[in-house]
């Protein structure tokens, strides 16, 4: 795996919260050397911790070592020979990842074999250091900072990395023919708080041993932070899409009002949406280009992303969500141009609760930025309800990584969003062109318009004009925006056939600049 400086931001962000705290060495074990071990056990841990005061988690790096910076941390390596269940015919291998630069919280492992704890120990062999291994002090170890699953998700002869636990309590994975991209997280906490966002960690995985021919893997992770402590259980299928069920069980220690549940987190610098801040070669940069909702209510929206001047936060309300996710739609390499990070290879992430979350919104944040190193685009489903002391909360949803939204219906879909300069005397006031790109309609006919219905919260748009694409086989529609000195503007669209939406909702906001 290549390591993203994109967590640079955000895993300095982890370690400023412990800066100054002496990071105290983990105790016994939580759960014992050959102790039975079911889904129940990593709860009563949980409910345990989230009973007593937090205690930050230990650090990874050796003792009386030097620092281990980014030169160090890229040379060590896993060695082959220690990968788990490579010789045993399995259909997935684990890898155990080092402690070192942004990642300094160890984290303990343990294995279930035949329904037992078989908790790991700290052991240099499993990495080749390179030239660090001459820099430690004697008995010095490295720790564990997360996991690596591999499976032969492409070829039947090659096990490729698809899943990795690493960091805080973000993981990523891959379906088939995709590349690493966004990432997921185990909860967020005030994120976009003027107070300092709290980054939970997973402390400890439990990793059940696979049956020879399993096509899924279970793991277990306790979660802990100031605010909360929870019990995960993950179960991890392989393929096109790969998908993950989640089950979390939260254990407040405090009263929590900005919490983020199944949170998503991405990289937007540009797109074709908008080029006006843009000199790059290259037509678009991002891993994901939209917010997409499915609401309780049966509409399918389609939040274009932005890359504001200042940080903006939006809010979708709802009850029982159907479904969301960051999406990468256009999955062209023309619509890049990227020859070394091919971004029309990154995965989309799609959230499907497996139970009523009541209501709530999804808030997505957009975050300036001014490189692609750094993800500024967070989107998660934040309950209406704050989680109190004393009470347990569980929240279980499907977790996909899919090229695009999940099919549900036959609406049409939004393809892109072009905006420039409008042409004629208007282009003086700084009115803007918008010119928006919806798919095919099932059943359509070609000579017959759909209806437009476009909105704007402020300032003043034309009426759309509605065109057959007849290279795209879908549907353009075009208008103009006069800001009117507003400051922001929350515009949507959408094709009709009398009243009936027949595409998602087109979801635009404008900010001055």
């Amino acid at each position: 795996m290549s390591y993203r400086l994109l967590f640079v931001i955000i895993f300095a962000c982890s370690a400023t919260v412990m800066s100054g705290t002496k990071m105290p060495a983990h105790a016994q074990p939580l759960v014992p050397d050959g102790s039975p071990f079911s889904t129940d056990v990593v709860n009563k841990v949980a409910a345990d911790l989230a009973s007593k005061k937090y205690v930050p988690p230990a650090s990874g790096i050796a003792a009386n070592s030097t620092q281990v910076d980014y030169d160090q941390f890229r040379q060590i390596r896993v060695q082959d020979d220690r990968t788990f269940w490579r010789k045993e015919g399995l259909n997935f291998q684990l890898q155990l990842l080092p402690a070192g630069w942004l990642f300094k919280n160890s984290v303990d492992l343990s294995l279930i074999e035949d329904g037992k704890v078989r908790n790991l120990s700290t052991d240099n062999s499993y990495f080749d250091l390179g030239p660090l291994a001459g820099k430690l002090a004697p008995g010095d170890r490295i720790g564990f900072s997360g996991i690596r699953l591999k499976f032969p998700l492409n070829r039947p002869d090659v096990f490729d990395e698809i899943f990795v636990f690493q960091g805080a309590s973000y993981f990523r994975a891959v379906s088939r023919g995709q590349l690493y991209g966004l990432s997921a997280r185990g909860l967020a906490i005030n994120v976009g708080d003027p107070g300092g966002e709290e980054f939970p960690n997973f402390r400890q995985f439990w990793i059940e041993t696979p049956a020879k021919g399993a096509a899924t893997i279970v793991i277990h992770a306790l979660l802990d932070s100031p605010s909360v402590a929870g019990a995960y259980r993950f179960v991890v299928t392989p393929g096109a899409p790969t998908t993950i069920d989640v089950e979390s069980t939260l254990y407040p220690r405090s009263d929590l009002a900005n919490i983020g549940i199944a949170p998503l987190t991405s990289m937007f610098l540009f797109s074709t949406a908008d080029r006006m801040r843009s000199s790059d070669f290259r037509n678009a940069v991002h891993d994901s280009d939209g917010l997409a909702v499915y609401n309780g209510t049966g509409e399918h929206l389609w939040r274009q992303l932005n890359n504001p001047t200042r940080l903006q936060t939006s809010d979708f309300v709802d009850q029982n969500p159907a479904g969301f996710g960051l999406i990468q739609r256009d999955r062209s390499f023309d619509a890049y141009q990227d020859l070394e990070a091919h971004y029309e290879q990154r995965p989309s992430a799609w959230i499907t609760p497996r139970q009523p979350w009541g209501a709530g919104a999804v808030r997505l944040i957009e975050i300036p930025s001014e490189e692609e190193i750094h993800d500024n685009i967070v989107a998660f489903w934040r309950p209406e309800q704050r989680l109190v002391v004393g009470q347990t909360y569980s929240f279980t949803y499907r977790l996909t990584w899919p090229d695009q939204t999940p099919a549900s219906w036959g609406g049409a879909a939004v393809q892109a969003t072009r905006i420039g300069g409008a042409i004629g005397p208007t282009r003086k006031n700084g009115t803007r062109q918008f010119v928006v790109e919806f798919d095919a309609l099932d059943g359509w006919r070609e000579d017959e318009l759909p209806t437009a219905k476009l909105e704007t919260s402020a300032g003043a748009v034309s009426v759309p004009i509605i065109q057959h694409n007849t290279y795209s086989k879908g549907w353009r529609v075009s208008f103009t925006f006069d800001a009117k000195g507003a400051e922001v503007s929350e515009m949507r669209l959408q094709l009709r056939n009398k009243e009936k939406p027949i595409s998602e909702m087109w979801m635009w906001r404008w900010t001055k600049e």
